[in-house]
């Protein structure tokens, strides 16, 4: 589990994956949320710019992140 600290209201979903390091590129992260392997509180989210906001969970295959 990575704990992820925000600094400002929110980050788009293809940021926190490249910020988080559970994906080496900013193109990695946009193919892995393209083809539905991230989810978001539970749910798959496909939107490359989904606004995440503190509180909420990210997993992508077996890493989670908690967003604070």
């Amino acid at each position: 589990m990575v704990e992820f600290t925000l600094t400002g209201e929110q980050i788009a979903l293809f940021q926190l994956l490249k910020a988080t390091h559970l994906c080496g590129t900013g193109g990695e992260a946009k193919r892995m949320i393209a083809e539905g392997l991230v989810t978001v509180d539970g749910d798959v989210e496909t939107r490359l710019r989904k606004k995440i906001r503190r509180g909420q969970r990210v997993i992508l295959g077996d890493e989670q992140v908690i967003v604070k």
